[in-house]
């Protein structure tokens, strides 16, 4: 079967991403028909990669000299989730290029072996000196590379 986007995909489950984290619902991030706002979903996605960068490379990746903007994201939705459960966030390398990573990331609530969502989040690393405006793009820095290189999918 084909959808708007092509082949219909098979949806993940919790054994297709390498490391976790938790992160709670608030009130605030349903809407009006009360399950997880499309902006959340995206917050989450940003959460999961920042933090695991954060914590795998034990510095402040905002402070180093090349950093990783966001350059696409996408989400494919399965299922409504939303407050007042936590959501386990599953996540997985699908590419290591040289100056580029793409991330998959599963969101799971509740005790289903598939995910409720999965967001697709591919940062592009520049040189962080330029100040905004156009950057030129970089390689990847070797901590960075470290800390994701393990995290590339079976």
């Amino acid at each position: 079967m084909t959808s708007v986007s092509g082949p219909k995909q098979p949806r993940p489950t919790r054994a297709d991403y390498v490391v976790w984290r938790t992160a709670s619902t608030r009130w605030r991030d349903d809407d009006a028909y009360g399950h997880l706002n499309n902006a959340t979903y995206y917050e989450l996605f940003d959460t999961a990669v920042n933090a695991h960068l954060f914590e795998a490379t034990g510095t402040n990746v905002r402070l180093l000299p090349q950093i990783g903007l966001v350059a696409e994201t996408s989400c494919r939705y399965f299922r409504e989730i939303g407050f007042p459960e936590p959501i386990e966030m599953g996540m997985v390398v699908d590419r290591v290029g040289t100056s580029s990573i793409i991330y998959r990331i599963g969101l799971f609530q509740g005790e289903s072996d598939e995910a409720a969502a999965e967001g697709r989040f591919v940062h592009v690393y520049v040189d962080n000196s330029s100040g905004a405006g156009e950057r030129p793009v970089v390689p990847i820095p070797d901590r960075i590379r470290a800390a994701v290189e393990p995290l590339l999918g079976v």
